[in-house]
């Protein structure tokens, strides 16, 4: 991008309604970010004007005995963790920083861009996408138009499905302004159950029979030699391939459970256990992808049935470097430009989960490759006419975020 780009930096939502009319009005298209931790991910943009709103900052509203915060979408992840951690609680479904793997800075994440991109860590098994968080929220949409959804209380479900659109919809619809989210009391005591040396096969059946299990599995995740080595890395021996299952709650309760669950797993082979401080920096290291951060090969991430996860991998071929999250329904994979091929492997890729009703998304490449290759797995058919006509909707004139997803929205 040159130097002429111009910021636009609104202070509050009518600056946000201004600057949003202004670009419809001038055909303008605008790039939407904060503080451009995840702006490596999507499809590159080529716009002459960046809206910022790293300005829309701070916590509005925090009521702990009600479960609920309000924030404007650009306050830091961390500002917001921070006043959480007071009161012994958190975001549940583990936002991840993913800074890092894209190159930009850790710990800049925005709790707006988190719900425009729908990211989630290994909690999501329990407590649900970071959509399933949202409860409400204020946007502009590329009409230049404010409007609202949702609502502070848990139980209210009015304008629902408006929260569970916009989020994952990478700042294509609207430009949110501020986000109303729940929160829950963190866990007393963690403890994280490792079996090693177990081949991808083995590693799932037992990810699935923990998960099947009544013994409320918080996390599970399989790493073989490599990625385990890094995660980890001043934690425990690095002895061969890791499973891990992660259990959260009052310590009496999360010590019964322990013990139920290494007994179902005792044909896998002795278990090992993590404590509370190893385990969060365990699985952090497992949210933030951070076996594949300081190196510049392609980066996908695959979401596929778990029992359909290791023939996945298998059919990927050779090359790609690989581990699992979600029980195996989740899957981080990479390999150098060279081994990936022109396409970044997408065609390897989606061969790959097309047999199952999986998806694949390219998180981390160049960007003449992310111009090139569809990142997002194209939505077919009905769906593909549908997702253009709610592009329309909300922003007739495309100048939000354009092509960030399909190139297909740069020919509307």
């Amino acid at each position: 991008m040159g130097t002429m780009t111009e910021r636009l930096q609104p202070r509050n939502t009518p600056e946000l309604v201004d600057a949003i009319r202004s670009a419809v009005a001038a055909r303008t298209p605008l790039e939407i970010m904060s503080r451009g931790t995840k702006r490596g991910l999507g499809r590159p943009l080529r716009c002459d004007r960046i809206l910022d709103l790293s300005a829309l900052s701070g916590i509005d509203l925090y009521e702990p005995e009600e479960l609920v915060m309000t924030a404007a979408a650009g306050t830091p992840l961390a500002e917001i963790g921070d006043a959480l951690a007071e009161r012994r609680q958190q975001l549940a479904f583990e936002p991840p920083d993913l800074g890092p793997l894209l190159g930009a800075g850790a710990g800049q994440a925005t709790i707006g861009g988190i719900f425009a991109c729908n990211l989630s860590g290994s909690r999501r098994i329990k407590a649900g996408a970071a959509r399933d968080h949202l409860l409400g929220f204020t946007a502009v949409s590329g009409r230049g138009e404010e409007f609202r959804a949702g609502g502070r209380v848990v139980k209210n479900v009015t304008g629902y499905d408006l929260p569970k659109l916009l989020t994952g919809s990478y700042g294509t619809l609207a430009a949110m302004a501020s986000v109303t989210f729940k929160v829950l009391p963190a866990p007393e005591t963690t403890r994280t159950l490792l079996l090693r040396g177990l081949d991808d096969a083995s590693a799932i059946d037992a990810l699935s029979r923990a998960a099947g299990s009544p013994f409320e599995v918080a996390g599970a995740a399989h790493l073989p030699a490599g990625p385990a080595a890094r995660v980890l890395d001043g934690l425990a021996p690095a002895v061969g391939a890791a499973t891990a299952l992660r259990l959260e709650g009052f310590g009496p309760s999360v010590a019964s459970r322990g013990g139920g669950l290494t007994a179902l797993l005792s044909p896998f082979g002795e278990v090992e256990l993590l404590d509370d401080d190893r385990s969060a920096v365990f699985w952090r290291r497992i949210r933030d992808v951070e076996p594949f951060v300081g190196d510049d090969r392609i980066v996908w991430r695959l979401s596929v049935p778990p029992a359909d996860g290791a023939e996945a991998v298998a059919a990927l071929g050779g090359g790609w470097e690989h581990y699992y999250d979600w029980g195996g329904g989740l899957i981080w994979i990479a390999a150098g430009i060279e081994a990936a091929g022109p396409d970044a492997g997408a065609s390897r890729v989606r061969a790959a989960v097309s047999a199952t009703s999986g998806h694949a998304t390219l998180i981390r490449a160049p960007a003449e490759i992310r111009a090139a290759v569809d990142v997002f797995q194209p939505p077919a058919g009905a769906l593909a006419a549908l997702s253009r006509r709610v592009k329309r909707s909300f922003d007739p004139e495309g100048v939000l975020n354009p092509g960030r997803m399909y190139a297909a929205d740069l020919d509307e």
